[in-house]
C-alpha cells in the first residue's frame, strides 16, 4: 500500500482524530475516513479498526450527502 496523502484531520479529542486521506491499495484509489488515537500527546497517531472507505465513483454521492446536510442544518438555525 502506498503512503497515504492526508487531506484533513479533524480533532475529536486530545487522544483522538478523525483523519481524511487518499489511499492507494492495490492499484486502485480510496478516500478513507478513520479513527486515529494517540497515546504519546499526539506524537504519533495510530489507527483503528473504526473507519470508512469510498471509492472514487461513491464520491458524488457522499457529497450530495453532505450538501444535504448542510440544508438541513441551514434550516435549523432560522
Amino acid at each position: 500500500m502506498a503512503d497515504a496523502k492526508l487531506l484533513a484531520a479533524i480533532e475529536r479529542s486530545d487522544t483522538e482524530q478523525l483523519q481524511i486521506s487518499i489511499s492507494e491499495y492495490k492499484g486502485k484509489s480510496y478516500l478513507n475516513m478513520r479513527i486515529f488515537y494517540t497515546t504519546d500527546d499526539g506524537a504519533t497517531w495510530l489507527p483503528t479498526k473504526k473507519g470508512v472507505t469510498f471509492t472514487p465513483e461513491q464520491l458524488d454521492l457522499l457529497e450530495e450527502a453532505i450538501q444535504e446536510a448542510r440544508k438541513e442544518f441551514m434550516s435549523e438555525e432560522v
